[in-house]
This record gives C-alpha cells, sequence and structure tokens, in this order.
C-alpha cells in the first residue's frame, strides 16, 4: 500500500474522533443556570448564568452574575491556544465582590482558550492586572468548564495563583430549562368526606402531569407507609440537582398542567367504588378525577366533563359496579399493568399508586380474592387471566375483602408479578429518572474471594427487615450501627432507577442488600404454573446482577396463614433456584419462623427462626432468643431473624446487647457462608 493510501486510512480512522468531538463541544451550546446547593457561595448577585454559542471555530461566552442587579461578561475567544487581547470596560471584580479588588478600566486581559478531553472540557486561561489597597498586582488565573457524562451539567472552576486555599471555586450549572420540576406536600387526611376528593384529585392530576416527563412530585405526610418521599425529595434536590417550584393549592396545580388535561371525571361520594372507576376513567382520557365540589374549579379553568358517576351506581355491589366497567373499559386498558386500589376501607381511601396506574392505562379494581366470594372472585380471575403472563399487579388488595395471601396467591396462579402497596407513591415521576451517568449498584459485600469462614461454638444471629426498602427503618434511628440486612424491590431498579441509587449511595457498611421476594416481584412459588416458575427466577437472577445482590429471600403463603398455614417450600420448588440461581451464595426462607432447610456445596438455604414483632418487649425478645439457643443445642447455631418493619434498629440493638458474650451478630453473607460450611440444621422440606 503506498504512503498515500496509508494516510488517507489513517484520516478515514480519525474521522470519528473529529465528528465525536465536534459533537461533544456543542453540547456547551445554549444556557446554563447556577444549581446553588453544591456551588461556592456568591456575594450580592446571589446567581450565574452561562451562556455558550459556538459557530464555526469561534466560541462566544457570555457570563451573567446576577439577576435584576447584575453583571455581564461577554467573551468572543478563538480555541486555538493562542493569545488573545481583550480590554477592560467594568471595574467589577463579580466572583468576590466584597474583596477589596477591581478591575481596572482601560487595561488589558490576555486571554488564550483551548478544548480538552475530547470536546468536553473548555479551558480559559487569561492574565490581567487588579487593583487592591497596596496597588496594581499581575494575576492569572484558569478557568475550566466540564460537561459532565450526560452532557447536562458544567462544572465550572476557577483556579488564581492568588489564591491559595483549599477551597475550591467551583460552580455547578444545568442547561436551562432542564431538571425542573413542581413540588406539592400532601396533607395527611384520606376521609371520603374531608380532604380525599382533593388528594385523588391532586393524585389524578400526577398522573397526567408526568405524562412527558418527570414534572410533579408529592411529598407524602410524616405516617405514610412509605417514609421516604421527603429525604428523596431532598436527594433530587441536593444531588441530581432538580429545581422544585412549590405548588400551593389544587387550582394552582390544575393551571400548571392544564395543558396535559382534557377533562374529568364525577365520581360520586356516596359510592366509594365509584372512584375506583374514575381512576380507570382518568388514564384512558386523560381526565382528572373530581367530586361535585370540585366541578366549579375544573369548569373555571374550561375543563368538560367526559363521565358523571353521579347516581350512576347507586344501590349497587362492586361486583355489579366492576361489571360495567369491565364491559365498556377492559378491552382498552393495559394488559401488563393492573391495579388493586385496596387497603384501608370504608370512609377512608389511600390512593398513592393511582398516578402511576393512570400513567399506563390500567384498570382499577379492589375486587375480593377470596374463594368464598364467588362473583367477585370470579371476576378477578378472569381479570388476571386475561393479562400478560409475567405482568405487573401493582396496588393491594382491600383489608376489607381478603388476605394478602389470597391476593398473592391468585396473582401468581397466572405467573404475574405483585408490586406492592397501594401507598406507593410517585411512580409516574420516579420511572422517568435515570441514575447517575456511571453509577454503579454496589453492595456491601463482607466475604472476600478466597477466605474461609469457619464458624465457633456460638449462636449467630443475622438481622433481615422485612417489608423491602422504603417500608422499613431505613430512615430512622440506628441504621448503621449493626450489621443489617434490607430486602430489596428489585423493579425499582427500572421502574424508580433513581431512588434506588439514593437508598445505595446512602448505604453505611453494615447495610447489606439481598434480593426478594420470591422472584422478579412478590410471588408464592408453590402457586406458578411450573412452566413459568424457572423463567421468573432467571428475571430476578438478572435484576440480582444489577443490584449486585448474592443472597435471596422466597416466601411462599400459598397454603395457609402465617403460622397455622404450610409455608414449606416443596424440593422441586428449591430445585428451581438452585439451578436458576447459580450465582446465589445462598437463600432465606419464610416470614415468621419456617422450616426448610437444606444446603448445597456450601450454598445453604435457611428458614427464619424468630420473628421479632414491634409489639414484643424487650425483655420478652431477649428471653426468647436465650430459649432458642438453649432448645438448639448443637453449635454452632445459626439464628436467622426477621425484624418487623415498624422496629428501628435501634431498638434491636438494645436486645442483641442484652444477649450475653455466647451470641454473636454477623453480617448476613458472613452468617450464609458460615452455615454453608458447617450446616448444623437438619434437611427439610415439604412432602409432596
Amino acid at each position: 500500500m503506498s504512503t498515500q493510501s496509508n494516510i488517507l486510512v489513517y484520516l478515514l480512522l480519525l474521522l470519528p474522533l473529529f465528528m465525536v468531538s465536534a459533537a461533544d463541544r456543542h453540547d456547551f451550546n445554549g444556557k446554563w443556570c447556577l444549581i446553588e446547593e453544591p456551588s461556592t457561595e456568591i456575594d450580592l448577585y446571589n446567581r450565574l448564568s452561562l451562556e455558550f454559542k459556538l459557530q464555526n471555530d469561534s466560541i462566544r461566552l457570555i457570563q451573567k452574575w446576577g439577576g435584576g442587579r447584575s453583571y455581564s461578561d461577554t467573551l468572543n475567544l478563538k480555541p486555538d491556544g493562542k493569545i488573545q487581547t481583550i480590554p477592560v470596560v467594568n471595574r467589577v471584580f463579580p466572583t468576590n465582590v466584597f474583596m477589596g479588588v477591581s478591575m481596572p478600566v482601560g487595561a488589558y486581559r490576555n486571554i488564550k482558550a483551548s478544548w480538552h478531553a475530547a470536546g468536553s472540557v473548555l479551558v480559559v486561561e487569561e492574565t490581567y492586572r487588579i487593583r487592591a489597597s497596596q496597588g496594581m498586582t499581575l494575576i492569572s488565573a484558569t478557568h475550566k468548564y466540564t460537561l459532565s457524562q450526560d452532557r447536562e451539567i458544567i462544572t465550572y472552576e476557577i483556579v488564581r495563583n492568588t489564591r491559595k486555599s483549599e477551597i475550591p471555586i467551583k460552580y455547578m450549572l444545568k442547561k436551562e430549562d432542564t431538571r425542573q420540576a413542581y413540588v406539592m406536600r400532601l396533607e395527611d387526611n384520606w376521609n371520603i368526606d374531608e380532604k380525599l376528593p382533593e388528594q385523588a384529585f391532586l393524585i389524578s392530576l400526577q398522573g397526567l402531569a408526568n405524562a412527558d416527563g418527570p414534572n410533579l412530585y408529592f411529598i407524602y405526610p410524616e405516617k405514610w407507609d412509605f417514609r421516604f418521599t421527603e429525604p428523596v425529595f431532598n436527594f433530587l434536590k441536593n444531588e441530581r440537582y432538580y429545581t422544585f417550584t412549590a405548588l400551593n393549592s389544587a387550582e394552582q396545580a390544575l393551571k400548571t398542567f392544564l395543558p396535559g388535561v382534557k377533562g374529568y371525571v364525577v365520581w360520586d361520594t356516596s359510592v366509594r367504588t365509584s372512584l375506583i372507576v374514575a381512576f380507570t376513567v382518568a388514564g384512558l382520557e386523560k381526565a382528572v378525577v373530581v367530586d361535585e365540589a370540585l366541578i366549579p374549579m375544573v369548569e373555571k379553568c374550561g375543563l368538560k366533563p367526559v363521565e358523571d358517576f353521579r347516581g350512576a351506581f347507586s344501590g349497587q355491589t362492586d361486583v355489579e359496579i366492576y361489571r360495567q366497567a369491565v364491559e365498556r373499559y377492559w378491552d382498552r386498558c393495559s394488559k401488563e399493568y393492573i391495579v388493586w386500589m385496596g387497603g384501608e376501607h370504608g370512609n377512608i381511601m389511600k390512593p398513592g399508586v393511582a398516578d402511576w396506574g393512570i400513567h399506563k392505562q390500567a384498570f382499577f379494581n379492589d375486587l375480593s380474592t377470596k374463594e368464598s366470594d364467588t362473583e367477585e372472585y370470579a371476576l378477578a380471575k378472569k381479570l388476571l387471566s386475561e393479562m400478560k403472563p409475567m405482568s405487573f399487579v401493582f396496588g393491594w388488595h382491600s383489608y376489607k375483602k381478603d388476605k394478602e395471601r389470597d391476593h398473592v396467591k391468585l396473582t401468581s396462579s397466572f405467573a404475574l408479578r405483585v408490586e406492592g402497596l397501594h401507598t406507593l407513591p410517585n411512580m409516574s415521576f420516579s420511572s422517568q429518572i435515570a441514575p447517575s451517568p456511571g453509577f454503579q449498584f454496589k453492595n456491601n459485600h463482607n466475604i472476600k474471594p478466597g477466605e474461609t469462614y469457619n464458624p465457633g461454638k456460638k449462636v449467630y444471629i443475622a438481622c433481615i427487615q422485612t417489608d423491602c426498602l422504603g417500608l422499613g427503618a431505613w430512615t430512622r434511628p440506628g441504621r448503621g450501627e449493626i450489621p443489617y440486612a434490607w430486602e430489596v424491590t428489585m423493579n425499582w431498579v427500572w421502574l424508580a432507577p433513581a431512588m434506588m441509587e439514593f437508598f445505595y449511595s446512602q448505604a453505611t457498611p453494615n447495610d447489606y442488600f439481598i434480593g426478594s421476594l420470591s422472584g422478579p416481584g412478590y410471588m408464592y412459588p408453590k402457586a406458578v404454573p411450573p412452566e413459568y416458575l424457572p423463567k421468573l427466577i432467571e428475571i430476578a437472577r438478572q435484576l440480582m446482577q444489577q443490584l449486585d445482590l448474592n443472597v435471596f429471600e422466597i416466601m411462599d403463603y400459598s397454603e395457609g396463614a402465617t403460622v397455622e398455614g404450610n409455608t414449606e417450600l416443596t424440593r422441586n420448588v428449591v430445585d428451581a433456584y438452585y439451578k436458576a440461581m447459580p450465582d446465589a451464595i445462598g437463600f432465606v426462607n419464610g416470614y415468621a419462623p419456617a422450616f426448610t432447610f437444606t444446603s448445597r456445596d456450601g450454598r445453604p438455604l435457611i428458614s427464619y427462626d424468630y420473628y421479632l414483632s414491634q409489639t414484643r418487649p424487650e425483655a420478652d425478645a431477649v428471653a426468647d432468643l436465650r430459649e432458642l439457643a438453649h432448645i438448639n443445642a448443637k453449635r454452632p447455631y445459626f439464628l436467622l431473624m426477621h425484624v418487623r418493619q415498624w422496629s428501628d434498629i435501634t431498638r434491636v440493638k438494645a436486645i442483641l446487647d442484652q444477649l450475653g458474650p455466647d451470641f454473636e451478630l454477623v453480617p448476613l453473607d458472613v452468617f450464609i457462608k458460615m452455615a454453608g460450611s458447617n450446616p448444623t440444621f437438619e434437611e427439610r422440606f415439604l412432602e409432596e
């Protein structure tokens, strides 16, 4: 090949690099506004904005300090590394206006600019004179503008030769009109004849407002099931650089998001179920739900009714109402998402998940899944049978009609995945925020490769919090003080990835995450059709890989209640988990104490031996644990404890501290490894 051909090939290979570089550079284009929280404080002006205008081989850079009272600096730069001379036209020294420093008008700044890191970093170097109380001084400064990996954040750093402090001058800016959202606080009042109509209206509006992005976030009351809404809000504001504008009334919220609302549906406050049907209509018709009292507000904004249920369902049973809803709306609804708007009953409803159901055009109901409720059960079974296998059931069963075990058993029988509860908040918002660029979900593993973990003659305890992240003690006292394991709601890795980042980024070295619950979502493996169980476990395995989890939790109440029912696992079910999860170091089983145990190649399956309820006095819990240690006299004894979510870790630690030197609390993965190397429990399965 000729020299010319070699050069041509070389240039062709370089061409994509030049193209990427140019693309990166032009990502600077546009206006950028200050993110105050992580930025250096700006005296007097308070604000900073940047505007880049890139054209051919030139850059127009406009810095504006302040708002109404402001200072602007416009530079026309050639990023070729050559010195340009630019006159000083204003005496203001904008980064530190309260320092006795001024720029001498009529003097000059020597400036050179250059691109670095494939066009993702712009460096501007300048030398100039300043006037101080002792006269003129020559200084040099380097201005570095770094574009983030996702192209949405600029870090602007200033280094001056006169400033030796370890505290840098650094500003964070985001693209104008990005990461902007609205926030509203909801009241702790969910009574039909009090605040529920307004709260339901707002949650329905949220489902529509977030149709084209994460626009509306709610901070729920302190006693809400999911306690994290305010901590996650602070995380989004301080760590993910969202700017939130507060909304203070339902009417203000409606006016803000009116373009995305096509009408309204009226529910009948005398027929509670009509609100559940109204949520279905809201998703299909892009409508907000209102009671009669809210009609003037929505009509004032120009909205027209799409449905009016006042008097439409009077005197009818729930199953009669839902049959009509199925006939009218079911065919248009999603077959991948369905919502059980259960939970509280009577005069109260807490429809936290309704925004998500509206967002996904789901069918809403609270049908009984108890077989003895023959008509409701038959209709529930029909709906679930028409869902796509391995799809999602959001919300929760009605506390009035049936039991959790009825609900999950029936959904599992159609290979569906429950993602509870009815109070699950802000999913239409959280589902649209990705993790930070480059963020990896890393667990706090305690097992070191190649090391052996030989137990002594002790009682070893490991603690696992019930009911997954968010419901438990994560935001309560004591977290991080002792080794503690947390059940992870694994679907949040795609359903609410930034929220999952919140938990992972806050984890202390003592916080250890495990996969749950029975599958990629809550299910009962004994009730799942055998042809679907391996497929569901495989999805769970993939989620575990994404989340860096290596212990998995199983629970099955398909054959009865917590204590009286048969919560054991068959050998076939256990075989399915071992086969589909070869990378798991072990499994845990149950909720209350359960009795299935095995170990294979050092990978044990251990059932809970103790359930710490929130009402058990500390002294009694101590006595219980000591008695278990006496009953299980062989050492080592591996005592796995499940802690009810309403107990904070301070309470758990106080109990464990009283047990004495024969007991040792260890991280769950160490517990699993030791139990696998010396399984003193007896192997046991449910006989089929």
